[in-house]
């Protein structure tokens, strides 16, 4: 069957949409949009497939989508936001700006730590429902009260789901904003359709995620198996984050606000948001460049303190950077990929804002992005 691909890109971008139709092949049911902004001008929005595998409705340009992992590039960006205004030192204890936080030997785990996966607080020790992963105060208290599994600054190892709830609880210390609302500041005036707590007009929009098929496990390591406890909080999630009606298809965990996965956006709204932190897009740039070369130097890097999980080699404070693991466009990009295939970053050589989401759940090495991005790299990097 020939997927039919629509939206346009700009001459000489050809190479991008054929990597992009390449990436439905032998795939059925799947759906994915593209969007790519360079100094503030689309030069690729592309979307093709199914969006509810229950009802047969197709993809369009004002699809939203699940984003994963992606969110906490986003938060990072409003982390900087705050660094810029003077409001935030990267280099002070996460503590001065939430005093709970001082609890069970915390108190001089800094913010750049904090970032960059080093605190040592990938998972907390008890189990959770998907009612308490919702509210938020039961959430940080939680976090708040809970000892590091590991000695902070010793090494790192990645919080999938607790990073949001440090990034985003010293937003909302600072702001007195939730980092929902503080994103909309942002989005409002860009036009982005991009959401940390999804509206309930969005609701009857958003597509259904596909997971994967078997559903991942972990290797087992040691007792307490703590990424095992990252992902799943006991039993309020998947280890694949999505099953065909729990998990993030689970609309109580969109509307709540998880800012470690539960982000959600049209790949024109996360490629925008990108766009306007290396570039003036819509009339706004978002961040400084000084504050961005800052904020993407290299703090964690090589093997994790649970090697393999994920494969990332490279962070700065909260951005995945360029890796072997995850390519990007060049060396200076930053951003984050998503569960599944998502991927959304910036550029600053080339002003790049990039999204590429699908609602396909697929486990790493995935080919789709990486080969929508070799594709955009071929045509820019010369």
């Amino acid at each position: 069957m020939t997927i039919r691909i629509e939206g346009q890109v700009a001459p000489g971008f050809e190479p991008v949409a054929d990597a992009f139709a390449q990436g439905f092949a032998d795939r059925p049911g799947m759906g994915a949009a593209l969007a790519i902004r360079v100094d503030g001008a689309y030069v690729a929005r592309l979307w093709a497939g199914t969006a509810d595998t229950r009802t047969g409705r197709p993809w369009q340009a004002d699809t939203p989508s699940v984003i994963f992992s992606c969110t906490k590039g986003v938060m990072s960006v409003l982390v900087a936001r705050l660094v810029e205004q003077g409001l935030v030192d990267y280099d002070a204890p996460l503590a001065r700006y939430w005093p709970e936080f001082a609890a069970a030997g915390k108190a001089a785990i800094t913010v750049r730590e904090a970032l960059s996966h080093r605190a040592g607080l990938l998972a907390i020790d008890r189990d959770f429902t998907v009612d308490e992963l919702c509210d938020w105060n039961t959430m940080v208290e939680a976090l708040a009260a809970q000892a590091p599994l590991f000695k902070p600054d010793s090494g790192y190892a990645y919080h999938p789901i607790t990073h949001g709830w440090l990034s985003g609880e010293l937003v909302r210390r600072v702001t007195g904003m939730m980092p929902g609302a503080y994103l909309e500041q942002l989005t409002g005036p860009l036009g982005a359709d991009l959401w940390i707590g999804i509206p309930d007009r969005v609701v009857p929009a958003h597509l259904t995620v596909i997971p994967p098929d078997p559903q991942p496990t972990l290797p087992p390591p040691p007792e307490p198996n703590w990424p095992e406890r990252a992902l799943s909080f006991g039993n309020a999630l998947p280890l694949a984050l999505a099953t065909p009606t729990g998990g993030f298809n689970d609309r109580r965990l969109l509307a709540a606000q998880l800012p470690g996965a539960g982000g959600v956006a049209t790949a024109d709204g996360l490629a925008t948001f990108w766009s306007a932190a290396v570039a003036r897009t819509e009339g706004l740039r978002t961040v400084g460049p000084e504050v961005i070369a800052r904020a993407t130097r290299e703090v964690s890097g090589g093997p994790g303190i649970y090697p393999g999980l994920p494969p990332y080699y490279r962070w700065g404070m909260g951005f995945m950077l360029d890796a072997e693991a995850r390519r990007l466009l060049t060396a200076r990009s930053f951003g984050h990929d998503g569960a599944g295939g998502q991927v959304a970053f910036a550029d600053p050589e080339y002003r790049v804002g990039f999204a590429y989401l699908t609602n396909r759940m697929e486990s790493p090495p995935d080919p789709r992005g990486n080969g929508v991005v070799a594709a955009l790299r071929d045509v820019l990097v010369r």
